[in-house]
């Protein structure tokens, strides 16, 4: 084999187990706070420590994973403020994006938020193999529901950073749904798509911060 394509197959192979790694922390095969030995992942993924500790470092770019002091790995905390800063962030810029939105959205900007919301509400929240954490189909109609919200600003820079501050808190809006399962959900997509389709923007911001407020206090474990 040649040195490139060896460096072709690790490249795969790393990629699989990151993505097989990044599925189980979703899933919540791996507890928040959990070390996530190399050693050990190794063995169960069949492949080498150099290939366990490239997907690691992916797994920790993506926000699921912390490098620790003595090299180690491991999930995040329910307690990590990394959390809370996220959702002030997102509490402080979506709303105003969404402002903008309403404002300046169109016909088409009307329908694809009518579309969002329609698959949104008819796909499953759990679903088999997926453990006690929202599926991955939910999850996806979820973000594809926020985004269409938000698209009508016509700002591509806002939607960036809507898109960076989403993937960041993925992981903390999964635990948020074990923490607080008697949420209404569906009730709060329900009502920001019918304010911003009224172009009722001060309710739509309104209904945006309870919203992105709840999750924050599901995983303070808030009353």
């Amino acid at each position: 084999m040649t040195r490139t394509a060896a460096t072709d197959g690790k490249r795969m192979l790393s990629e699989q187990v990151f993505e097989r790694l990044r599925d189980a922390i979703m899933r919540g095969d791996h507890a928040p706070g959990a070390p996530l030995k190399p050693q050990d992942l190794a063995k169960e993924h069949g492949v080498s420590l150099a290939v366990v500790r490239e997907a690691l470092v992916r797994v920790v770019g993506e926000g699921l994973a912390d490098r620790l002091p003595n090299r180690g790995f491991a999930v995040p905390a329910f307690t990590d403020r990394r959390w809370q800063q996220i959702a002030e962030a997102r509490a402080t810029v979506e709303p105003v994006v969404l402002r903008l939105a309403v404002e300046r959205g169109d016909l088409d900007w009307e329908a694809r938020v009518r579309a969002a919301h329609h698959r949104l509400s008819r796909t499953p929240a759990f679903t088999p193999g997926d453990g006690e954490h929202y599926g991955a189909e939910w999850a996806e109609a979820h973000r594809l529901f926020h985004r269409a919200l938000l698209d009508g600003c016509g700002n591509p820079v806002l939607l960036d950073a809507f898109d960076r501050m989403w993937s960041a808190s993925e992981l903390a809006r999964r635990w948020a749904g074990t923490r607080a399962p008697e949420r209404d959900h569906a009730g709060e997509h329900r009502a920001l798509e019918e304010a911003a389709l009224a172009r009722d923007a001060d309710t739509a911001a309104a209904l945006l911060v309870r919203h992105l407020s709840l999750t924050a206090r599901a995983l303070r474990g808030d009353d």
